[in-house]
């Protein structure tokens, strides 16, 4: 890994993200690396949203992580301000070369840039590996997530 630049993410940089998106056994039945276009309409949504970061890591030209932090303004816990990370991803040739720890301690100094008093994040019950790396940078298993498909 070269010099490391983490910065919002452009339209020439979703075909690397979808990609990153895809690249594992859950993601490559949910993500249509063929079909960008569905990505490009979601990231002038995020764009136009101020409490959405769509972030990519770039080393010596290319994109090899990618994250989206939300930042979510709430009534609970005294009005305090939390922030989600969601969509953490390494390109596979870079996992094990510490990016990850790198852009998680991102997220969390630019969400406690953004006033923030919380982080929190989901990860899928299947990826062990991704709740132990998450438990060495200090997150808790505090809670049980539940979704609905719509």
């Amino acid at each position: 890994m070269g010099d490391l630049e983490i910065r919002a993410a452009v339209a020439d940089d979703i075909p690397a993200i979808v990609g990153m998106l895809a690249d594992d056994p859950l993601g490559a039945q949910r993500e249509s690396p063929d079909d960008i276009a569905p990505y490009l309409t979601a990231l002038e949504r995020l764009d136009a949203d101020p409490n959405q970061h769509l972030v990519v890591a770039v080393s010596d030209g290319r994109v090899i992580g990618t994250l989206q932090l939300t930042v979510i303004p709430g009534l609970s816990r005294r009005g305090a301000t939390r922030s989600i990370i969601e969509a953490v991803r390494i390109d596979a040739d870079e996992r094990g070369s510490g990016l990850g720890t790198r852009l998680i301690e991102w997220a969390v100094d630019e969400s406690r840039r953004l006033g923030c008093q919380l982080v929190q994040l989901t990860s899928d019950k299947s990826r062990t590996e991704a709740h132990r790396f998450y438990e060495r940078l200090g997150f808790t298993p505090s809670h049980l997530g539940f979704k609905l498909q719509l």
